[in-house]
């Protein structure tokens, strides 16, 4: 306990320059960060499920264009 008192005015310091600093931050501050990047990532990136579904669509397409060319060789 002795030595906690001793360095108290050292660890005080310390916890003002990493507060200042905003080295440590608190939780309020850690959740606003939180939302912001989920609402970039909602804007920039598609979701897993919507990848999904157009790699199906693709692979539709491109099946339906072979049959159509298939078509057309065989009416040659």
């Amino acid at each position: 306990m002795e030595n906690l008192i001793y360095y108290s005015p050292v660890i005080v310091v310390i916890l003002v320059f990493l507060i200042q600093q905003r080295i440590v931050v608190t939780p309020e501050e850690l959740e606003k960060k939180h939302r912001e990047i989920l609402k970039d990532i909602e804007t920039r990136f598609v979701t897993l499920n919507s990848y999904e579904d157009l790699k199906n669509q693709f692979t539709e397409i491109k099946d339906k264009i072979d049959k159509i060319y298939d078509c057309l060789i065989i009416t040659k």
